[in-house]
């Protein structure tokens, strides 16, 4: 359960949001990786397919499994994946390393698929997806963990979610999406008072954003 304030003091002393809890994995992932700006296609690409894994169970899970999904789906190499086929199915299917869902396995496939068509249309994944980046106003001056609570999805990541499922994806709903957008620094949703927060929004400043 989140304190009051949404912030946690680690074992080092520091204030950091409170869902890593104490798992070191998890902790890394918060402070190295979520919310910071990402302009790669393949990783961008990655994150939207571990979050639709990701239904139904916890970050964390996938998180310790993502070694393995990303040897199972080549890297998420987005041109190698659009070619996958039956056999490659099969093989995800055996393999005890990933979440065995058969409709989240072929909808990284469709959505290899999809991505090279939009690559194709727009020159980079990147470029299409962060048009949908939140304009500066819309955002909270200070975000505590109330306001947090409220942001599961936004206007934005329901304008993303129906342009994509427009265009043939799968296992991008609203949701799926924002968190999506939290995790690749479309956003930065690391709370007010959080040991990460200023650096995060320092290195969205720095990012040049794909166009």
């Amino acid at each position: 359960m989140a304190p009051p304030d949404g912030l946690k003091k680690g074992a080092d002393g520091k204030r950091r949001c409170w869902w890593p809890g104490e798992d070191e994995l998890y902790l890394r992932y918060h402070d190295e990786e979520w919310g910071r700006p990402v302009g790669d296609d393949n990783r961008l690409f990655e994150k939207l397919c571990l979050e639709g894994f990701q239904a139904g169970l916890s970050w964390l899970t996938i998180l310790r499994k993502r070694e393995n999904f990303r040897a199972a789906f080549a890297d998420f190499d987005i041109e190698t994946v659009a070619r996958f086929g039956a056999r490659d199915i099969k093989r995800c299917l055996g393999d005890a390393g990933i979440v065995r869902h058969r409709g989240k396995i072929e909808s990284v496939i469709n959505n290899a698929q999809r991505a090279m068509a939009l690559i194709e249309e727009e020159g980079s994944l990147a470029a299409f997806l962060w048009r949908f980046e939140p304009k500066p106003k819309t955002r909270p001056k200070r975000l505590d963990h109330a306001t947090l609570m409220t942001m599961a999805k936004t206007p934005e990541s329901t304008a993303l979610s129906k342009e994509l499922k427009a265009r043939g994806w799968s296992f991008v709903g609203p949701t799926t999406v924002y968190a999506f957008m939290q995790a690749m620094g479309m956003v930065n949703d690391h709370l007010s008072g959080c040991m990460c927060r200023s650096a995060v929004e320092a290195e969205r400043r720095a990012f040049t954003r794909p166009g």
